[in-house]
């Protein structure tokens, strides 16, 4: 009887599943080196694929003549696409597994790889390079757990049932290769001298970045209004003192100060009345479990955590601590099989003193209530993220990790307790006819809230310029007669909408680029989001990576040339969230089998052509203006931008020599930053961008300095760097008032822009 070969997506899955198969496994090294490569039990071959070990191969693999970038080459689509092995290293490991898939006592093979759409992916590049033809079984795991491990070795898939999973993952990335490659040549060689390096886009980058450049462009043409508000502090008799805000019809704001000066004076020291008094309840339901999109958010609002920060903290704790289902899922719910191991989840939960409670009511529940928890219809490749039926070691997770778990676990006790019960009071105090409102609650029944503590905040956002915040109010009567003991005009301005965070930016990509906060509105438009939950953080990254997009503090923060990209495309299609969204809507038709890959695939191909044509004609004699940043600081010629830097000299025009070059810390620095530095020396604010070596970002002062010969440098003007120490990381870990129902992938939809 011959051996099943075993393929993992990374050495310690495999290591994993050697855990609970026949053994005893011995590890096994590839000729001459150290690094173990495979292992080799009684029954099976355990060997692994590192992530993508193969790739498409880029344009020079077809033809020598595409090494130039020029504009009549274009579109490329290849009519069969070329695979090849990412690296050095990855061929290494390659070649191991290339041996076991071709050893004679090999029968079968089991893609191990992760269940789903870019797992598929992985093995099937692999397989396919390989030149391998022997039967295909697929291991399907929604958990690391030994006992879910073993359950899916007992319930192995043919290979067959997964072709149309298959068809989905090669078109997906087939159709960012045509899309990604084509557009950023086409860009690049229309903008070569208004830019410096490759105008990346992309399918799912660049409308991305057009929802950023768009808010951007919004915040940048706000001009701030003023208005007024007046604030007074009331007391009943027995000093029951409350405060209210003045209201002219729906909004409480003055057009004038004059006008808001003139109320504040023919209220102050005035008495007058409570002339409305109504007491409501309203019921609220715990929040859905998570999905990794709704988990990614809502870790950046608490804790300031990026998407990729906060999938490889879940990654972490689905694959080493065992502790969590398997993280890169778009539902969330659970299938009706499940049910009788909520309650077992529950008590391994409750284990831990912080969730004993509200672990001890689920498990104390005759029957759990299931209608918003359990949906089969909803739950595609991969059910909610939810804690394992095992024990979980807090104590060996980091705090990342820790931190994510606490989120997860805390969510799933919360579904299944009653609604938390507020009772919300509205007062209208009206003294000489001027009408004061105010504004309370209580939670009276802290029902799912109970997990999180009853001091919990509702999550829900606030309108200052409503009835003010919520109130503890005194026990108040409507009709009773009020002192008004102080009065206070406030002077504000109109705000700017707030730049995109992470948590709403990943909002934006599900919903194609809607604003959209109700949980069930959501769940409808998810097949038309842009990108999918396993790629979304990636793609933020991307967009970091190429110079488009810059962190300050939580707040994505588009570049100058990030800007002048969306620009240069205007309305292009590419640019549309709306269209990539239907793009990944027809994937997931592939994936269902309701539509062929071959016709998916053509239009792809058709798009890329006109979309070639588009950018040649859009951008062929665009040239983005150089800025002229006034006289030198030692010879007093214009400074003038080039591609590089900021300097008094060019080709015809040497010059003196000044220079302040762009690229600093990872950051390219825009026209304003260089006209300060040479305007006053140094920037009166922190610049923000900066890369430090371990790719965190951080922001600093900047001084223009002379050094010893006499030239002039960009200096970090602050005391760390003057001391020599290491760059403060920005702070992305101050955690927010406890926010319960705030609403390192491996499919990185952009690798073909490169």
């Amino acid at each position: 009887m011959g051996k099943t070969l075993v393929i993992a997506e990374k050495p310690s899955v495999g290591r994993d599943l050697a855990r609970i198969l026949p053994g005893p496994f011995e590890k096994k090294t590839g000729a001459g080196e150290k690094t173990e490569r495979w292992l080799e039990g009684p029954e099976h071959v355990i060997s692994w694929a590192v992530g993508h070990l193969v790739q498409l191969a880029e344009p020079d693999e077809y033809d020598d003549k595409y090494k130039k970038w020029r504009m009549a080459d274009l579109p490329i689509v290849p009519a069969r696409f070329k695979l090849v092995v990412r690296d050095e290293r990855s061929q290494k490991q390659m070649s191991v597994v290339r041996q076991l898939l071709r050893r004679d006592d090999v029968d079968v093979v089991i893609n191990a790889c992760d269940a789903g759409r870019e797992g598929e992916l992985i093995f099937a590049y692999l397989f396919e390079k390989a030149g391998a033809k022997k039967p295909v079984k697929r291991l399907w795991l929604n958990s690391m757990t030994n006992d879910a491990m073993r359950e899916a070795f007992g319930q192995l898939r043919d290979g067959e049932e997964m072709a149309t999973l298959e068809d989905a993952a090669r078109s997906r990335s087939e159709a960012d290769w045509i899309v990604g490659m084509n557009a950023t040549r086409a860009a690049t060689i229309r903008l070569r001298s208004s830019f410096d390096g490759a105008v990346s886009l992309g399918r799912v980058q660049t409308p991305t970045l057009a929802i950023l450049t768009r808010r951007e462009e919004e915040i940048r043409a706000f001009v701030p209004e003023p208005y007024w508000l007046v604030d007074a502090r009331f007391a009943a008799e027995g000093e029951r003192t409350y405060e209210g805000r003045f209201h002219a019809g729906a909004k409480p704001r003055v057009g004038t100060a004059e006008e808001a000066e003139a109320i504040a004076a023919a209220v102050r020291d005035r008495r007058g009345s409570i002339t409305k008094l109504e007491k409501t309840t309203r019921k609220e339901k715990a929040p859905l479990l998570y999905d990794l999109t709704s988990l990614q958010r809502e870790a950046n609002t608490r804790f300031g955590f990026s998407a990729r920060r906060t999938l490889a903290a879940a990654q972490r704790c689905y694959e080493e601590h065992k502790a969590l289902t398997y993280p890169r899922t778009s539902s969330r719910f659970l299938t009706s099989d499940m049910v009788p191991e909520l309650k077992p989840i529950a008590g391994h939960v409750g284990e831990h003193k912080e969730y004993a409670a509200g672990a001890a009511y689920v498990a104390g529940l005759d029957l759990l209530p299931l209608s918003r928890v359990v949906d089969d219809a909803k739950v595609g490749d991969h059910h909610a993220i939810i804690p394992t039926n095992a024990s979980h070691k807090l104590e060996k997770m980091n705090d990342d990790d820790r931190k994510v778990y606490d989120m997860v676990a805390r969510r799933f006790l919360a579904v299944f307790h009653p609604e938390a019960v507020f009772e919300n009071t509205r007062i209208e105090t009206t003294v000489s006819e001027h009408i004061f409102r105010t504004r309370g609650k209580v939670l009276v029944v802290p029902g799912w809230r109970g997990v999180y503590g009853e001091e919990a905040d509702d999550g829900a956002p606030r309108d200052e310029d409503d009835e003010g915040r919520d109130q503890t109010l005194p026990k108040l009567e409507q009709g009773e007669g009020v002192e008004t003991r102080s009065v206070e005009v406030l002077a504000k301005e109109t705000k700017p909408p707030r730049r995109y965070s992470d948590a709403s930016l990943l909002g934006a990509m599900e919903t194609a680029g809607k604003l959209v906060d109700d949980d069930e509105l959501r769940e409808v438009m998810k097949e038309s989001g842009i990108g999918t939950p396993a790629t979304r953080a990636a793609i933020i990254e991307r967009l970091i990576d190429v110079g488009y997009v810059e962190r300050d503090g939580r707040a994505l923060v588009p570049t100058e040339k990030g800007m002048n990209v969306i620009r240069l495309l205007g309305e292009h299609p590419l640019t549309s969230p709306s269209l990539t969204g239907d793009w990944e809507r027809r994937l997931a038709e592939i994936e269902r089998g309701d539509q062929e890959r071959k016709r998916f695939m053509a239009d792809i191909a058709k798009f890329a052509g006109s979309t070639v044509g588009e950018l040649d004609a859009k951008l062929k004699d665009v040239r983005i203006p150089r800025a002229n940043l006034g006289p030198c600081p030692v010879c007093g010629r214009d400074i003038v931008e080039n591609r590089k830097g900021y300097s008094c000299w060019g080709r015809e025009d040497p010059g003196c020599g000044f220079v302040i070059w762009k690229s600093k810390a990872g950051k390219n620095m825009p026209p304003a930053i260089a006209k300060e530095l040479i305007a006053r020396g140094r920037t009166e604010k922190p610049v923000t961008g900066f890369k430090g070596r371990s790719g965190r970002s951080f922001r600093a002062r900047l001084a223009l300095m002379q050094n010893e010969e006499g030239r002039w440098r960009v200096e970090f003007d602050e005391p760390w760097a003057k001391e020599g120490a290491k760059p403060p990381e920005a702070e992305d870990e101050a955690a927010a008032a406890t926010p319960v129902a705030a609403t390192s992938g491996t499919g990185d939809d952009e690798s073909a822009a490169a």
